[in-house]
């Protein structure tokens, strides 16, 4: 299992702050806003009950590998489960081309409508080798239906049969792919109607790509569903996911509106991003569940250890105290190199032969915790005895959970997000699509502001 470690989160061992006796005043209120989420059975909780949606997507393992590649065209929770599942559970040369997958499929993501990514996405690939899924519950996400038609007419072009390499990842029974799917025999898993987008990586979306490149969907299962009973049952002083509702929460009441995830793994580095979507999109409300304007939420940050060390350390130790830090560190890697014993009459390198890489690595995450703790900064650390996917399993339901439970602490809907709506729908009229005319007279031409 995932270890914890709040040993630099307390005033014991920052001077300032909160005692862990202090902490555990609270807990009762924790513990009930736990319970209170479990017993309500959100989606993200529900579909650990079945293996309904692994089977579906285990239905279609032998169609799925019959391609070289895998290309998601989604974006936002239609991506990030997918890209964080890839990276920190797939070498990071998987994609490569002189990597010898064992016929496993390469997996790339276009999460944006970017043409010159768009461009080298598909120069990386032979369209006729290629299965393209295209993720999203309504059908009308824009980024990923222009990217879709963009294929689509490629398909068409080359001469292939669309339903032969396309994939929808949609709703149940609505929506615009699912009508053109049904109409078109192309091939569809589908979106649970009860789980969001940022709470679906456990659902197709997130699962197909993972089996196509060799992922183990039963374990990613099996490690959330182990995160349930652990988290869901132990006793507040030993629950880490308590704990850390608890400290997010009090961090929050004393103005440290920034959340700051910092893997000292690149394979970790972007499970930071889907969580970045997660906490942002779930915690940043202008309303709780009685009308109030309450503006509340936490701005999650993404660090890479060592590399940030020398862009963003200087700021979190000197800078505003308004930050509180999660470490991420991975015990076992890979590889390894051991650092040769070269240069032994020069001080300033002879201390590092014999050393491996992963120990100067993790010994930079305790020197960068220690100092943050030094200079006044909570923080934590999640450690991964290896990366495999009980533990990305664990992880990622973890993340969910405590984001849930910090939403019914903040008395807000950790489930929708009325805030990107707004710039959807200008999108639309600057776009030219029907029925948004208004936004587009409202929103185009120069009377804006100053344009130099």
């Amino acid at each position: 299992m995932l270890e914890f470690d709040f040993s630099l989160a307390f005033k014991e061992n920052l001077k300032s702050g909160i005692s862990f006796e202090e902490l555990m005043e609270h807990s009762g209120v924790a513990m009930t806003a736990l319970r209170k989420v479990i017993d309500s059975k959100p989606g993200f909780i529900r579909i650990l009950g079945t293996d309904k949606y692994i089977k579906e997507v285990e239905d279609i393992a032998d169609w799925l590998g019959k391609f070289d590649n895998i290309v998601v065209l989604g974006i936002g929770g239609s991506a990030l489960g997918n890209i964080a599942l890839h990276t920190s559970l797939k070498p990071l040369n998987w994609n490569s081309s002189g990597y010898d997958r064992k016929g496993k499929a390469r997996v790339f993501v276009v999460d944006n409508v970017d043409p010159e990514f768009l461009e080298a996405t598909l120069s990386e690939i032979e369209i006729s080798k290629t299965l393209f899924n295209v993720i999203s519950k309504s059908g009308t996400t824009a980024e990923a239906m222009a990217n879709y038609l963009i294929v689509r007419g490629i398909l068409d072009k080359e001469g292939l049969v669309p339903a032969d390499h396309l994939l929808f990842t949609t709703d149940p029974e609505k929506g615009v792919l699912r009508k053109i799917a049904q109409e078109e025999g192309i091939k569809t898993l589908t979106i649970p109607q009860d789980v969001g987008g940022r709470f679906s990586v456990l659902t197709p979306v997130g699962l197909a790509s993972a089996l196509a490149e060799g992922i183990d969907i039963r374990a990613l299962y099996h490690g959330a569903r182990i995160a349930l009973e652990r988290y869901g049952n132990l006793e507040a002083r030993k629950n880490p996911l308590i704990i850390n509702a608890l400290l997010h929460l009090d961090a929050m009441k004393k103005g440290k509106s920034i959340s700051v995830m910092m893997p000292y793994s690149n394979r970790l580095y972007l499970l930071a991003d889907w969580y970045r979507q997660l906490w942002a999109e779930s915690l940043g409300k202008k309303y709780d569940l009685d009308g109030n304007e309450v503006f509340t939420g936490q701005t999650p940050v993404k660090a890479l250890g060592a590399v940030d060390q020398h862009s963003q350390i200087q700021l979190y130790n000197e800078g505003p105290k308004d930050k509180i830090v999660t470490f991420l560190r991975l015990e076992k890697f890979l590889t390894d190199y051991e650092i040769p014993r070269l240069y032994t009459d020069i001080n300033a390198l002879s201390y590092l032969g014999g050393k491996s890489l992963s120990t100067l690595l993790n010994s930079e995450q305790r020197g960068t915790a220690f100092a943050l703790a030094k200079n006044g900064v909570p923080n934590l650390t999640i450690s991964f005895p290896v990366l495999n996917e009980e533990h990305v399993g664990e992880f990622i339901f973890y993340y969910e959970l405590l984001t849930a439970v910090m939403g019914e602490l903040l008395h807000i809907n950790p489930y929708d997000q009325p805030g990107v709506e707004l710039g959807k729908k200008i999108t639309y009229g600057l776009m030219g699509r029907d029925g948004y005319e208004e936004l587009l007279n409202e929103y185009s031409g120069d009377h804006w502001g100053l344009k130099l």
